[in-house]
């Protein structure tokens, strides 16, 4: 059988597109048992991927700086360009082939003991490279056999006792719930009860999972499955994976029920998880490649996390570095609009504004006074039109000039927004009447990142005011089509774009 690209057979764009009869996008209010449930998990977890990627830079350190402790006994502090290079060169190869031999997996990193016959191979493994580049480079006579010999003790009991340390660490953080993929199981019966036996079976499994939801009665769909309890509907699993910080959903129902698991995928596309559709028991075979794993039981990816482990972790150190700069390069501009502000009305100098954040939550927005304290609207319900009374003299220019989003350089630095995302909308934010999560399908979708200062959706000209339906459906399908598109470097030509978008007014007053 040919090879199929699950991501693409599943895309965003065809999910937003699916006519068939969805419930919504909206959370939809969850039963008591389900709540109790969901805010029983601890908020402080890690990621496996982050912690196994933490220690490949641990042990590179610890055998870098063991390799000088070793050079500087025997030959003192006298650097020869040789032996430093070699260390360090030494050292990233050590890594690089514990990452090869796959000795960095979480069930790795659980039975050091079961391994230590691979990792004393791989450092074995890289002093007979090392040895054999520097015969051939005819180097050998330069370099001590006693200095090196002491290195390969001292490095691996290092190694190896690091990963002592590790494997209790690991194991007390799993036990603790601090860390581990949290699922839950979308569908249920016998096929529900195959996938859970499955990955329970797995050996040091890293998965917890927490529930199941399923539309079906009790008839069609037992209330107790394999142990764990329906916890309510597809709708309510909105809102319960949100409160327990779910990491990934895993529909268990047969691949040729395509239209069912559309129906699925439009109500659950928007949360910000990882979404796999278990292969575990679909007569339809595709190669290794295609699939994903836990342990052993096959996934197809239907939708990833975005931003997610490392790429969240370059996103965050962007932002602290340029919101820095920011606050730095316009203080001057800050200091002054506070002035004026101060002597053209009464009031405070800050306005602050509660609007969706990441994961739907509810965040606080540092924003310039722009209006009269008396006829300040802090939900927004009434959107600011041209020549609005409520707006101050200055507020009309801090608006039109974006000076008023100044402020909120300090919610970047402070992680509460990043520089570059989907511009945060206030709670109650409306269209004629209509919240905008009721005109835009999907419209939820945009809290899958973390809201910016800025956006795709700015620099192409939607910015301002949102007074018709087609305004907000434009600006959604920017915010989405940079979710599903982000690197550093599309934040980057984003950032570098908007002093030069702003300088169109013509929609903000």
């Amino acid at each position: 059988m040919n090879e199929i690209d699950p991501a693409h057979r599943f895309s965003a764009e065809a999910v937003r597109k699916f006519d068939s009869p969805a419930d919504g996008d909206a959370p939809g209010g969850m039963n008591d048992v389900a709540r109790q449930v969901a805010s029983q998990y601890r908020r402080d977890t890690m990621s496996p991927i982050m912690v196994s990627g933490v220690l490949r830079m641990v042990e590179f350190g610890l055998l870098f700086l063991s390799g000088l402790g070793v050079y500087f006994h025997y030959i003192g502090f006298y650097l020869a360009w040789q032996y430093p290079l070699t260390i360090a060169a030494s050292s990233f190869l050590a890594v690089v082939l514990l990452d090869v031999t796959d000795c960095y997996q979480v069930v790795s990193l659980m039975r050091p003991i079961a391994n230590f016959g691979r990792v004393l191979l791989v450092w074995a493994g890289t002093f007979a490279l090392m040895a054999l580049t520097a015969f051939v480079m005819k180097m050998s006579e330069d370099y001590s056999r006693l200095l090196f010999g002491t290195w390969f003790v001292v490095g691996f009991v290092l190694l190896f006792g690091l990963r002592l340390v590790m494997s209790k660490l690991i194991r007390r953080w799993a036990r603790d719930g601090r860390m581990e993929r949290r699922a839950v199981i979308v569908g249920g019966g016998k096929a529900a009860e195959i996938l859970i036996r499955s990955v329970e079976k797995q050996p040091y499994n890293d998965i917890r999972i927490c529930g199941i939801f399923d539309d079906r009665g009790d008839k069609r769909s037992p209330p107790i499955v394999a142990g764990y309890p329906k916890l309510g509907t597809i709708s309510e699993l909105i809102e319960f994976a949100r409160i327990a910080r779910i990491d990934m959903l895993i529909v268990s129902l047969p691949l040729t029920a395509e239209s069912r698991v559309l129906q699925l995928l439009k109500k659950l596309w928007v949360l910000p998880v990882d979404i796999r559709l278990s292969a575990h028991s679909n007569a339809l075979q595709f190669r290794p490649r295609a699939y994903s794993y836990i342990g052993s039981v096959p996934m197809l990816d239907i939708f990833d996390k975005p931003i997610n482990d490392w790429d969240s972790v370059a996103k965050r150190a962007f932002d602290i570095v340029f919101s820095l700069i920011g606050i730095v390069v316009f203080s001057p501009v800050m200091l002054a609009t506070a002035i004026a502000i101060k002597l053209d009305s009464k009031g405070p100098v800050l306005f602050h504004q509660k609007r969706h954040g990441f994961n739907n939550e509810i965040i606080e927005v540092y924003k310039f006074r722009s209006m009269y304290t008396d006829k300040a609207d802090p939900t927004a319900k009434q959107t600011v039109t041209k020549n609005d009374p409520r707006v101050t003299r200055i507020g009309r220019f801090i608006r039109k000039t974006s000076i008023d989003e100044l402020p909120q350089f300090f919610n970047a630095l402070l992680g509460s927004l990043s520089l570059v995302g989907p511009r945060p909308h206030a709670i109650a934010a409306q269209s004629h009447n209509l919240l905008y999560n009721e005109v835009v399908d999907g419209y939820f979708a945009r809290h899958k990142v973390k809201p910016g200062v800025t956006g795709w959706a700015q620099i192409n000209g939607w910015r301002g005011e949102m007074d018709t339906n087609e305004k907000i459906r434009m600006r959604t399908e920017y915010d989405l089509y940079y979710i599903e598109n982000w690197s550093l470097l599309f934040d980057l030509r984003i950032l570098f774009l908007t002093p030069i978008r702003l300088l169109n007014t013509e929609n903000a007053y």
